[in-house]
């Protein structure tokens, strides 16, 4: 199909179903600045071992190269704005389509955009935890503090070294989140996938779950996806170029 005819497919999809969830991974986020973690010359794994840095065994040994690691996304994640995908997903829910939003992302921009239903599975930059006390704190105080003197944040109560509450190689997802997220899955008749690759399990299994549960697939992500075979309707462009064109076009069939 010609890209006009596979928006259209997609509105109409969306206009039958009656339980529509959207489940999003870092492509949606890249037009907002943020990179994602694979692509050539600008994923946040170039040049580094991820379980050095982003493992919660290689936090214990050494947060430092996790915080070196995560430095430019932590800045470019503190001022990063809204992109017109994540606003069109506002739309459908506003809409009363769209019931709710899975996210592999940690930058909160769904949440910033309007979005009310959100389940972070790999956690989120709201908050950080000290891993000796537990202790929780506001995280951006901690994040611009750490962008100015780029030292570990220590806890104030005990001096224990204070992590943000993103999921690391070696940790549990939420199990609130994930549970949410798996009954969603269930429930939805159509699941809008949005700039994720579908290769990071747990989450990546979500789309099946779906799938096994009668539910339709709608694809929107710059490369080709393990599940584009077996989803309905397979767009591969700019999230944030094609969802305002799908919310357009269902705003004219309604």
């Amino acid at each position: 199909m010609m890209l006009d005819e596979q928006i259209h497919a997609a509105a109409e999809l969306f206009k039958k179903a009656k339980h529509v969830i959207a489940f999003t991974g870092a492509g949606i986020s890249t037009p907002s600045g943020i990179p994602d973690y694979r692509s050539p010359n600008s994923g946040l794994w170039e040049n580094v071992n991820p379980i050095e840095v982003a493992s919660m065994y290689g936090f214990r040994q050494n947060p430092q190269a996790f915080y070196n690691w995560i430095y430019p996304l932590t800045r470019l994640t503190l001022y990063a704005k809204p992109n017109p995908a994540h606003e069109a997903l506002v739309k459908l829910e506003r809409f009363g389509l769209l019931k709710a939003i899975i996210t592999q992302n940690i930058d909160m921009l769904h949440t910033r955009a309007g979005s009310k239903t959100v389940y972070e599975l790999h956690g989120h930059l709201r908050e950080a935890t000290c891993v000796h006390c537990f202790t929780v704190y506001p995280a951006e105080p901690i994040i611009k503090q750490f962008l100015e003197d780029r030292k570990v944040p220590k806890c104030p109560k005990c001096g224990g070294v204070i992590k943000p509450n993103v999921i690391l190689y070696g940790e549990q997802l939420p199990i609130a989140q994930i549970q949410a997220a798996r009954d969603a899955a269930r429930r939805c008749e159509l699941m809008l996938i949005v700039g994720s690759s579908l290769e990071v399990a747990p989450a990546s299994e979500l789309p099946m779950l779906a799938i096994r549960s009668g539910a339709k697939l709608v694809i929107v992500n710059l490369e080709p996806t393990p599940a584009d075979e077996i989803a309905e309707v397979v767009i591969h462009a700019d999230a944030a170029e094609i969802l305002p064109q799908i919310v357009h076009r269902l705003e004219a069939i309604a």
